[in-house]
């Protein structure tokens, strides 16, 4: 019979032959991830695909081997070399590097321990929506949320009372099982326990065996002063209960801050919007402005003013988040031009056109006349 030629190594993970230890560790994830049993169920080529991905890697992730395969081919593999072929226990490092890449996508990938693994709790996440005002103060906010937690009537453990959990059979009390597939192997968790490596005989009435039930719970979240919209606050352990003594998740509170019909926000700098007259902007004077607070303070107005000019009142605006002092309040200067003057505005404005030798069609222009 005729002898099949064996593929390429080098081929089967896509790399050149000059490839570093590194580059072939790379190939290898991107290979055994496209071509894993579970992420193709039923798929005869994709498994044996796997097996020679993992054959191939087998060889140029072991120094001697690769130098040998290097100099020899598959023939050196097969006794010129004195290797004995292929061993599909030779993997060295590959439980490692499943271990890490597999965790996520297959659910607790290798575990080297046989005891059940403490897992966190899951975080939570709410809004809470302060006005400016409020923002500025900083304020003490209640906030009322749902979230997962040890059963009362079982404490935690999901047996009715007078019962106890007792090993799982499926795993042996280790939370996970083994599957093997030809040559390969992957450990998994328990489906039957969950990974807790008990189960419960006489399932508790109130929580249905789960040992967890969803309480409400009623905390103050202090929000501190000067704080701005997207800033996310950390409640530790206000999550969900964990498994196996795994602890609490923590609670995320993000903060809105509504908009203001008044004042604008520019980082700590508050933006208010003045409209003075024209001889107020020629001659100067002084205005009364709102701050923040609910207060009213005096702003000079220099003489020769114009349009648009921003006018700073330092102090005046937001407290600096998590430091001393504050922003400032800029107030953006608009001069109210008279849409329908009176005649005698008219005939002073005229003038004093005239006496800036100016044009008469000017106001024209601006008035309509």
């Amino acid at each position: 019979m005729p002898t099949t030629m064996k593929e390429d190594y080098y081929q089967i993970l896509g790399v050149e032959r000059t490839a570093s230890e590194v580059e072939i560790k790379s190939a290898f994830r991107r290979q055994a991830m496209k071509y894993h049993p579970d992420r193709n169920p039923g798929n005869k080529e994709a498994e044996e695909q796997f097996k020679k991905v993992n054959e191939a890697f087998s060889v140029l992730s072991d120094p001697q081997k690769k130098q040998v395969y290097d100099q020899y081919g598959h023939e050196g593999l097969n006794g010129a070399g004195g290797f004995g072929g292929f061993n599909a226990n030779g993997f060295g490092d590959i439980g490692d590097i499943f271990g890490s890449m597999f965790g996520d996508i297959f659910g607790g990938g290798f575990r080297r321990s046989g005891k059940p693994r403490a897992q966190r709790g899951e975080d939570l996440k709410l809004d809470v929506t302060l006005t400016l005002e409020e923002a500025f103060a900083g304020k003490e906010v209640p906030v009322e949320y749902t979230r997962l937690d040890n059963c009362t009537a079982c404490d935690g453990s999901g047996a009715a009372p007078g019962s106890a959990r007792k090993t799982c059979r499926s795993c042996n009390g280790s939370g996970t099982v083994t599957y093997s597939q030809g040559f390969f192997s992957m450990r998994q968790v328990c489906p039957d326990c969950g990974g807790r490596g008990t189960v419960v005989e006489k399932p508790c009435s109130s929580c249905r065996g789960s040992g967890t039930k969803h309480v409400k719970e009623n905390i103050t979240v202090k929000v501190p002063s000067g704080v701005r919209s997207g800033i996310t606050l950390r409640v530790s352990n206000g999550g969900d209960i964990g498994t196996n003594g795994g602890g609490f998740g923590d609670l995320y509170v993000e903060v809105r801050v509504a908009e203001h019909k008044i004042f604008q926000r520019a980082g700590d700098d508050l933006v208010l919007d003045a409209t003075i007259s024209y001889p107020q902007a020629v001659l100067g004077g002084s205005i009364k402005v709102p701050t923040i607070e609910g207060k009213e303070i005096e702003v000079n107005i220099p003489k020769g003013t114009q349009f648009g000019e921003v006018l700073k009142v330092q102090g005046n605006g937001m407290p600096k988040l998590g430091k001393k002092g504050f922003g400032d309040l800029l107030i953006n200067v608009k001069i109210d031009v008279p849409k329908r003057p009176t005649a005698r505005q008219k005939e002073l404005l005229e003038e004093l056109a005239k006496e800036l030798g100016g044009k008469k069609s000017f106001f024209k222009e601006l008035f309509g006349k």
